[in-house]
């Protein structure tokens, strides 16, 4: 693959994002050229970056004997097998590299696609983390996107309609409401970070990509350790493991021995004290920050998404007060009691995303010395 080298000319000072994340103003011209060699050089140097896949199998040939005379022109396929449930990653390594590579593992419903970028077309936080050090590398789970190889179609009640899961089913009312934007779109609730306008909305539904298979935690935790081993292999070192709401249940099934730390973003749930999940991540002293955003405690009591946020918070707060209890590390961001309000299910894409990722590189700077 060509390296690639990615030019950004910004017209304000990124001032939010930790001092080794300034942007100079200015700093190039219409033309692309350097105005004033005094002011900092924004573009990102990338070493190398790819695209490769981590873990999966191969399914068994199916009965018969393979004629390469008809290949692709043969329904029946005799003999042939399928590469299915991979996990596909690609990265970024920054000239710069200081500090321990980020995986980033996304959600529900979504793919890498929401890392790189926001709705209105900011800065993501894979650039973000770039400029401060890390490696990159962006995931799509088995089943998902790019990975989406599999052996069996999803049927699933969440995804298709009926028994033949010939259909998508429709969902961008249901994103909008259960994830915190504001009741109905295109209404935001007071104070919203969350990007305003048509083309803003346009841009985060159509990141919505469905799933091929259905949802395996145990076997997509499998792929997720195929990658951080591969990572590691890479890099020489542990990985910050960033993982956002369902993405947040496979991080918890992911062997702990190449995680330096985990920042899990509005996970769909903890590991209960006890659990096998919870002694792994213990014994391998992995340090855990759990992140909430707004509109939970003061969310609207009539849907019922709220009560479910409640109570994915608390069940945080439970896990980190007993593991910290138990010799570990770990810290609940409740980012509207720290004073950082506004924020969706989709923080790492909103207004202030540049805050709340300076806010994760202080944490890491604490615990990984």
């Amino acid at each position: 693959m060509k390296k690639t080298i990615k030019a950004i000319c910004r017209n304000a000072v990124l001032a939010a994002f930790s001092a080794v994340l300034l942007v100079a103003a200015g700093g190039c011209s219409k033309s692309g050229a350097k105005t004033n060699a005094k002011i900092n050089d924004t573009t990102l140097r990338i070493k190398k970056q790819g695209v490769f896949s981590s873990g999966g199998s191969i399914t068994e040939p199916v009965p018969g004997t393979y004629d390469e005379t008809t290949n692709w022109l043969s329904t029946t396929r005799e003999g042939n097998t399928a590469h299915v449930d991979h996990a596909n990653v690609f990265f970024q390594i920054p000239e710069s590299e200081t500090k321990n590579p980020v995986v980033f593992l996304h959600g529900y419903g979504q793919s890498r696609t929401g890392w790189q970028t926001t709705p209105d077309g900011r800065e993501g936080w894979a650039d973000m983390f770039l400029r401060s050090g890390h490696s990159v590398f962006l995931v799509d789970q088995p089943r998902r996107a790019s990975a989406g190889m599999t052996a069996k179609m999803t049927m699933s009640s969440l995804d298709a309609w009926g028994e033949g899961g010939m259909y998508y089913k429709p969902g961008d009312q249901a994103w909008y409401t259960h994830f915190r934007i504001g009741r109905v779109p295109p209404q935001r609730y007071e104070g919203s970070q969350f990007p305003s306008g048509e083309e803003a909305q346009n841009q985060f539904f159509r990141q919505m990509t469905v799933n091929t298979g259905d949802y395996d935690e145990k076997l997509f935790g499998k792929s997720l350790s195929a990658v951080l081993v591969d990572v590691r292999k890479m890099t020489g070192k542990k990985s910050v493991y960033i993982t956002h709401s369902q993405g947040s249940r496979v991080g918890w099934q992911t062997d702990p021995e190449n995680i330096a730390a985990i920042v899990a973003i509005e996970p769909g749930g903890t590991p209960a004290p006890d659990s096998e999940e919870y002694k792994k991540l213990l014994a391998a002293k992995i340090p855990v920050a759990v992140y909430f955003g707004d509109y939970i405690d003061n969310g609207p009591a009539d849907i019922q998404s709220t009560t479910f946020w409640k109570t994915v918070r608390d069940n945080a707060l439970i896990f980190a007060e007993r593991y910290n209890a138990d010799g570990g590390t770990a810290i609940v961001a409740d980012l509207p009691k720290e004073g950082i309000t506004g924020n969706s299910h989709f923080m790492f894409q909103e207004l202030n995303n540049a805050q709340i990722a300076a806010h994760i590189e202080e944490w890491l700077s604490k615990v990984l010395k």
